[in-house]
């Protein structure tokens, strides 16, 4: 049998998605408990590979078991009893063998959350970036404005890590909000594909922007430059989060968050 499933995890203990020799990731807990689960050996297949210690309020795989017998909609409480506590299987149906969980993706939603207080919270430790030095609301109208001009298709060469073997870097960012609530800011950014930090690396230079680093004009000409360091710091992982993920031929499961 073949799934289309939603997990949702936290990425603090994990060593990124993909497997590692000897290390802790997703997707070897995962293969795991779904071979407990269903009794027989699964291959799993993310949409994304989401680096070491960041979450997901959204990821979507796709779970090959041959000879599987539990039925989709008992899929995500057949797992947990075998999943760590920091990982959730939410949404499951059947797939057919066509389908792929990264290249039928159409767009993914990233949220990142700043903690914007002069001392930190301990219960969200490491499940937030925490910025002590305070963006007043000039600084967040700043940042509104410098985003303007990531909305589109360019080439995002300056904003993504150096020593990337990516051959296409150019990508269409279809909406970028940023929105203070209480305590913190959430910056969501929503493309047809991301490059390597790429997300971090906007949100780093957006709250550089809040500072005085950079002004609107500025940020077109990073975009022009094609030149990692032309634009501003990679934002910690740990503020990071694989929010949504969109599909054509999946999307009743898709409305799910």
């Amino acid at each position: 049998m073949k799934y289309f499933a939603k997990i949702k995890y936290l990425g603090t203990d994990f060593h990124g998605f993909g497997v590692q020799p000897g290390l802790r990731t997703v997707q070897g807990e995962l293969c795991r408990a779904l071979r407990e689960a269903l009794g027989v050996e699964a291959l799993v297949t993310g949409s994304s590979r989401t680096d070491a210690k960041v979450h997901a309020n959204e990821m979507c795989i796709r779970i090959d078991a041959d000879g599987a017998t539990v039925p989709a909609d008992k899929l995500p409480i057949a797992c947990i009893p075998f999943l760590p506590k920091d990982i959730s299987v939410f949404c499951a149906k059947e797939c057919d063998d066509g389908f792929h969980p990264r290249y039928d993706a159409k767009g993914k939603e990233y949220l990142y959350r700043i903690l914007n207080t002069k001392v930190p919270n301990p219960f969200f430790a490491d499940r937030v970036w925490h910025l002590p030095r305070l963006i007043s609301d000039k600084g967040l109208e700043k940042m509104r404005e410098c985003s303007k001009h990531f909305i589109g298709k360019h080439d995002f060469t300056s904003f993504m890590s150096q020593g990337s073997d990516v051959s296409d870097t150019v990508r269409e960012v279809k909406y970028l909000e940023i929105d203070r609530c209480g305590d913190f800011i959430d910056i969501r950014i929503c493309a047809d594909g991301f490059l390597y930090n790429m997300v971090r690396i906007i949100v780093g230079t957006l709250c550089e922007c809040a500072f005085g680093r950079f002004s609107p004009n500025d940020i077109a000409a990073i975009l022009e430059a094609k030149d990692r360091s032309k634009s501003g710091m990679t934002a910690p992982p740990e503020g990071l989060y694989l929010n949504r993920v969109f599909y054509e031929e999946i999307a009743s499961c898709a409305k799910n968050k």
